[in-house]
C-alpha cells in the first residue's frame, strides 16, 4: 500500500512529537487538527514505513553472555555482571554494592564466616545488605584499618552494617594495615586477642574485598603508611592491591618488605576460600582486576559491563 507524501509527512510530524518531545496523543491531535484515532494510525504508519525504528537494549541477555565468558576465561566459580548507566566511579560503586548484596543474600548459610575489608566500594555493599535469615554467622575484619591521617576508611560503619544484617557482633582488627617494622608486626600478631581475630579471618569461608587502584588520591595512599622507597616500588611495578598487599600484572607480590609489614590476610589464603569475592569496576581498576584474576586471588567477580568487556578484550 502506497502512502501519500502528505500522510507520510504527517506521520513523521506525529512521530517526532510522540517519541522525541513526549507529547501525548491528545496533544498531537490538537496540534495537527486531526482526531485522536487518526494520530494512533499515523504512529502505526510511522512504524510500518520504517520512519520509527524501535530498538530494545536487553542488557540482561548481554550481561549473562559476558558473565559466562569471564567464568570461562578466568576459571571463576561465578561472575556477576551488572549494568551501569555510566562508566564513572561513584555510579559503578553504587550498582556493584546492590549486586553484591543480592549475591551474598543468595550464598550465606548457617554457620558461615564472612571476612570483609574496608573502603568506599565495600561500604556501598554494606549499605545495601538485606536482613539475613542465616543463623550463627560470624563477620570479621580481614585487614587493619587504623590510619595515621584523618581520612575516612568506613571500617566501623562497614562492620556495624554487616553485623546488623547477619545478626552478629563483628570482630574488628584494631590495628593499622601496615606498620614500620616487621618486629612490630610480629609482636602484634603474638597478642592472644589479635591472633584469634587473624585466625578467624584466615578460616573464613567467604572473603569480600575490592581492588585498590595505583593512584596517589586513592584511599590507601592517603593514609600515611608509605615511605618514599615503598612508593617507588609500588609505582614501578604494582597494578593494584588487595587488603593492602600489592601485586603486579601477573598476580605476583611486588614489594616483599612492604608485604612483610602488612597486617591481615595473606593473598595466598584467599585462594583457599569457598567464596573469594572481588567487587570492583571502573577505568582505574581494570589492570588491578586483571592481575588479581591472573593471580587466582578471587573465584567470584562482581563487576560492570564495561569493565567485563575490557577484561575479555585483554589478550593472554
Amino acid at each position: 500500500m502506497h502512502v501519500s507524501d502528505d500522510k507520510r509527512n504527517k506521520a513523521i510530524e506525529a512521530a517526532k512529537m510522540y517519541y522525541l518531545l513526549d507529547f501525548n496523543q491528545n496533544e498531537i491531535a490538537k496540534r495537527l487538527g486531526v482526531s485522536r484515532p487518526t494520530v494512533s494510525r499515523l504512529l502505526q504508519t510511522a512504524k510500518k514505513e520504517g520512519i520509527v525504528q524501535i530498538k530494545i537494549m536487553d542488557t540482561s541477555e548481554n550481561n549473562e553472555q559476558l558473565s559466562a565468558e569471564l567464568e570461562q576465561k578466568f576459571g571463576l566459580k561465578r561472575a556477576v555482571v551488572t549494568a551501569v548507566p555510566q562508566f564513572e566511579e561513584t555510579i559503578i560503586k553504587k550498582y556493584l554494592g546492590e549486586a553484591t548484596a543480592v549475591f551474598l543474600d543468595g550464598i550465606v548459610k548457617d554457620g558461615d564466616t564472612i571476612g570483609v575489608t574496608w573502603g568506599t566500594t565495600i561500604y556501598h555493599v554494606a549499605t545495601e545488605l538485606k536482613q539475613s535469615l542465616a543463623k550463627d554467622v560470624k563477620v570479621v575484619q580481614l585487614k587493619g584499618g587504623i590510619s595515621h591521617s584523618e581520612k575516612h576508611t568506613y571500617v566501623s560503619e562497614i562492620l556495624y552494617l554487616f553485623g546488623k544484617a547477619f545478626n552478629t557482633t563483628p570482630l574488628n582488627l584494631p590495628l593499622p594495615a601496615i606498620v614500620d617494622h616487621i618486629v612490630v608486626k610480629k609482636a602484634m600478631e603474638a597478642d592472644r586477642h589479635i591472633r584469634k581475630i587473624l585466625d578467624t579471618g584466615k578460616n573464613a569461608n567467604i572473603a569480600l574485598f575490592t581492588i585498590g587502584p595505583i593512584k596517589p588520591d586513592s584511599l590507601l595512599f592517603q593514609l600515611g603508611y608509605f615511605g618514599k622507597e615503598d612508593l617507588d616500588a609500588i609505582y614501578s611495578k604494582a597494578v593494584g592491591d588487595i587488603s593492602s598487599r600489592f601485586f603486579d600484572g601477573d598476580g605476583n607480590i611486588c614489594n616483599e618488605s612492604l608485604n612483610e609489614r602488612t597486617l591481615g590476610i595473606d593473598l595466598c589464603e584467599l585462594k583457599e576460600k569457598e567464596y573469594s569475592i572481588i567487587v570492583a569496576g571502573g577505568p582505574d581498576k581494570i589492570n588491578g582486576i586483571y592481575g588479581a584474576l591472573k593471580g587466582g586471588f578471587g573465584n567470584v567477580l562482581i563487576t560492570d559491563q564495561y569493565t567485563a568487556q575490557f577484561l575479555l578484550d585483554v589478550k593472554g
